[in-house]
């Protein structure tokens, strides 16, 4: 059992990481078919081998920075007390309407059980319900940490999600930070706890913490108003003034489901933007400053004022380069606005976005890959600003991107 305390606290995107939780994709990836890959949100199916190659490499690059944790090893730590398994399971079979396997699965020691909740649950021995062949469906999108919790300053932040299909990850989640030694935090379920309408959805790839006083959201597909309301009651609860500035994102098409594939920080002074959308007048953008129980909103004309006016005094560079070329809709599509910091002005993303590389490198970051770093060609430590490029040509087909892929436990302080 992993016996690291954390300390968790994130009050910034860029700040140096310490302490990250990751899934590596799986089996539960090569359970969809191109008739159901849609009903676990993809669209698209993908290639577990050439998918977990590309990810070591990413896992190896964090590693240098910081310390792993992966979901499954402390699912199974936590599985090893009778108590918490029998709830868990027993939660997670009343959720999904599949109590008549909970005795089944009580049965099944800690790591293989902790499997298979991830893998997905296969009808045995059991008598078939319907005809599918799962009792438990499978959690292909695991692997896309960001969404199902976030750290929030010193809480973890459990999400409320848009699709049942995704609830698991949150529960199992839940269990883990309240249930492992590792943890010694208070875990909030904003969307559940305050807002009593139980219709609320928040996930925490919408959820980005720019600065201990000034938090962004998207609003679209996957966090709704009521979401956000709830965000605001949480921060209602914080010390200090609060300014959570939202977002409004198209509906359409899903490469715009969270915030973070159109806007990530990647420097004090210094943001990915996907132009057509933060820039245009279309989608608004509104600030609410939180003063205890106050709160008074307006609205801004976009998302890099706001912050410039808030003295964050950021630059945008442009997914895809050039506005006038068709290259911006097809990179933020893979995932061109989607980059995690691993501290200031050193960051991680796909090295497929070519025109979006290039424009990373004409803003005067020097441009390595993740298996430069990962064989030691590279040191980070000597690199003063810096994007990572990870191959992601297979896991960039799943709809995510290096932020997506990572939920972080601990960051250092940011000198603004």
């Amino acid at each position: 059992m992993d016996s690291t305390r954390i300390n968790v606290c994130v009050n910034s995107e860029i700040g140096k990481l310490q302490h990250v939780l990751l899934h590596t994709p799986g089996p539960e990836i090569e359970n969809m078919t191109p008739e159901n890959a849609h009903e676990f949100l993809f669209s698209d199916i993908l290639n577990m081998q050439v998918a977990q190659k590309e990810y070591g490499y990413f896992k190896k690059v964090l590693q240098k920075v910081a310390q792993v944790h992966e979901v499954n090893d402390l699912l199974a730590d936590i599985l090893m007390d009778e108590r918490i398994k029998s709830n868990l399971i027993d939660k997670i079979c009343k959720a999904e309407n599949a109590t008549y396997i909970a005795p089944y699965l009580k049965t099944i020691e800690a790591k293989s059980l902790a499997n298979q909740l991830v893998e997905g649950v296969k009808i045995k021995d059991i008598s078939y319900i319907d005809e599918k062949p799962f009792s438990l469906q499978p959690l292909a999108n695991l692997f896309f940490m960001r969404d199902a919790s976030f750290t929030m300053f010193d809480n973890i932040m459990i999400s409320n999600m848009a699709s049942k299909v995704r609830s698991r990850e949150c529960i199992i989640l839940e269990a883990i930070y309240n249930c492992h030694p590792m943890f010694d935090v208070q875990v909030v379920n904003p969307a559940i706890q305050y807002a009593s309408n139980n219709i609320g959805t928040v996930e925490g790839g919408d959820v980005q913490i720019v600065r201990d006083d000034v938090i962004v959201c998207g609003l679209g597909a996957r966090t709704n108003m009521h979401g956000v309301e709830s965000l605001v009651e949480h921060l209602k609860t914080r010390p200090g003034v609060k300014h959570l500035l939202f977002q409004e994102l198209p509906m359409m098409p899903e490469s715009f489901i969270h915030l973070d594939m159109v806007f990530t920080m990647l420097d004090v002074n210094a943001c990915m933007v996907y132009e057509p959308v933060i820039m245009n007048d279309r989608f608004k953008t509104f600030h609410i400053t939180i003063d205890g129980a106050n709160a008074v909103g307006k609205e801004e004309r976009n998302l890099v004022l706001a912050l410039n006016n808030l003295g964050i005094l950021v630059d945008p560079i442009f997914c895809g380069g050039s506005s006038s070329t068709y290259y911006p809709q097809r990179e933020q599509w893979h995932s061109g606005c989607n980059f995690f910091c691993l501290a200031p002005g050193k960051f991680v993303g796909y090295g497929r976005n070519q025109h979006t590389i290039q424009a990373i490198n004409d803003a005067g970051y020097n441009v390595v890959t993740a298996s430069e770093v990962a064989n030691n060609k590279v040191d980070l430590e000597k690199e003063k600003k810096c994007v990572i490029a990870i191959e992601g040509n297979e896991l960039s087909r799943g709809g995510g991107g290096a932020r997506c892929m990572t939920m972080p436990l601990q960051r250092m302080a940011v000198d603004w």
